[in-house]
């Protein structure tokens, strides 16, 4: 019997996928597989502080290459799989939507059946006690009005190509544990951010383009809402997920922070503000530039985790205040992963040695 447990976590070097399995390793007595395609999100400087760790194996391939998920699920044995992987951004969804279809519905569809097989195969035991967590988004239910939350019979009613790729394979989830008793669970979560976030995202982007002295872009007249998550919450709410949710279940995990964008980033302005003192940019909200809204721009999302909390005992432990602090002050200190990103010098080096330690 193996005396760690094991995850596969795939799209581990993206942003959210990362900070779990960064969370993971500082947890200790578990081993991370961490799958993924490395697509222009993906970042391994992110986890590069693992380098040297022997219970952190990164390999390079997609959810949708069954022969290698098989391989790594044979080899491995993992207890669980843990699935980030996903494109993500609604504006490129909007002008590319096919890479959207392939891995979020096709690519879930490919990973859901190496699973279904996996799991099929396994001791009684190990058979029971595994699981699938799939990690989705509220944006599948569409937009609210002034009034309401999100809760997890909220009918699906998507409005963008993204927002439709993952509610396709949120179906395919569900689909997965009533025909086959496959024991999947599902967490829908609002807008997270916090450290590592891709700068095509509206903390990030408004961060770095204010201390570079550029515009801020606000779509419209900035009066879309959305509930914000500290990234740490979001993966210690997939940890309870994971550890005591009840397979078939679908878990809502929200912040419980409403803002509308243009109070987010007027916030942000005020903390870089007290933050950096000598920037020559001051204030930093005089940056800010109303653009034309993007179509079928959801007015507002707001999560209601009743269900996580009274079930599963989760908590957030940050507010928007301490969380937009701990956020800029670690853009502020790590000027050198932002640099790389921005640049794109991160992709073409780390592929490489990616490509390279795969091959050996």
């Amino acid at each position: 019997m193996k005396d760690k447990k094991t995850i596969l976590v795939t799209g581990g070097a993206g942003f959210i996928g990362a900070n779990f399995v960064l969370r993971q390793m500082a947890r200790g007595n578990v081993e991370v597989v961490n799958l993924d395609a490395l697509t222009y999100a993906g970042n391994l400087d992110t986890v590069d502080s693992l380098d040297d760790n022997p219970n952190h194996v990164f390999v390079l391939g997609s959810i949708g290459d069954r022969e290698l998920v098989a391989y790594l699920l044979d080899r491995y044995e993992p207890s669980a799989i843990v699935n980030f992987a996903a494109e993500s951004h609604v504006d490129r969804s909007i002008d590319s939507p096919e890479a959207f279809i392939q891995t979020n519905i096709v690519g879930t569809f490919q990973l859901l059946e190496s699973a279904r097989h996996y799991w099929r195969g396994l001791e009684p035991d190990a058979r029971a006690a595994f699981r699938f967590l799939h990690v989705s988004t509220d944006e599948v239910y569409g937009s609210l009005g002034s009034d309401g939350l999100f809760t997890e019979e909220t009918p699906y009613r998507p409005n963008s190509p993204y927002s439709a790729s993952k509610a396709s394979s949120d179906h395919l989830v569900r689909a997965y544990f009533h025909t086959y008793g496959l024991p999947v669970l599902t967490t829908n979560c609002s807008n997270n951010y916090g450290p590592y976030q891709f700068p095509e995202k509206l903390i990030p982007l408004m961060i770095l383009n204010a201390l570079a002295g550029k515009p801020l872009p606000v779509y419209g007249t900035g009066a879309n809402v959305r509930d914000w998550l500290y990234v740490e919450d979001h993966c210690r709410a997939i940890e309870c997920v994971l550890e005591r949710g009840e397979p078939g279940q679908v878990y809502n995990v929200g912040g419980n922070n409403e803002q509308s964008n243009l109070q987010l980033v007027r916030a942000l302005c005020s903390l870089l503000d007290e933050l950096c003192p000598d920037s020559a940019h001051r204030p930093h909200e005089r940056l800010i530039t109303f653009v034309s809204d993007r179509p079928g721009h959801d007015l507002r999302y707001a999560i209601d985790a009743t269900k996580i909390r009274t079930q599963l005992g989760w908590e957030p432990q940050e507010n928007l205040a301490s969380g937009l602090r701990k956020t800029v002050r670690w853009y502020l200190d790590n000027s050198e992963w932002c640099e790389r990103v921005t640049s794109g010098e991160y992709c073409g080096e780390r592929l490489g040695l990616a490509v390279e330690e795969n091959a050996a």
